[in-house]
């Protein structure tokens, strides 16, 4: 499981180098973006020009401990595309 933790958060960075140099969302059709994150089940995605974040297929892109929540982004198209999830900490109700 570790291994496996290790390899999504290198290919997580290796993901995010690639999309912090690339056209963001503003550039592209609600359909492309939704078409990224859809083929590749996770994919970073630059929303601005100094915003991004990593949107996910569904929760099995997520590790131990997360969720994935729905997520919407403005494209060229659409002001709010809902391209897939971001993963997000498990909020653990300790009874306060």
């Amino acid at each position: 499981m570790r291994s496996l933790l290790v390899s999504a958060t290198i290919a997580g960075f290796a993901t995010g180098a690639i999309a912090q140099s690339g056209s963001t969302t503003l550039a592209m059709t609600c359909a492309q973006a939704r078409g990224i994150v859809a083929s590749r089940g996770a994919a970073v995605l630059r929303t601005g020009p100094a915003t991004y974040d990593r949107y996910v297929r569904d929760g099995s892109f997520c590790v131990l401990m997360e969720t994935a929540r729905p997520a919407w982004v403005r494209t060229a198209d659409v002001a709010q595309c809902p391209v897939g999830s971001v993963c997000r900490s498990i909020e653990i109700d300790n009874g306060r």
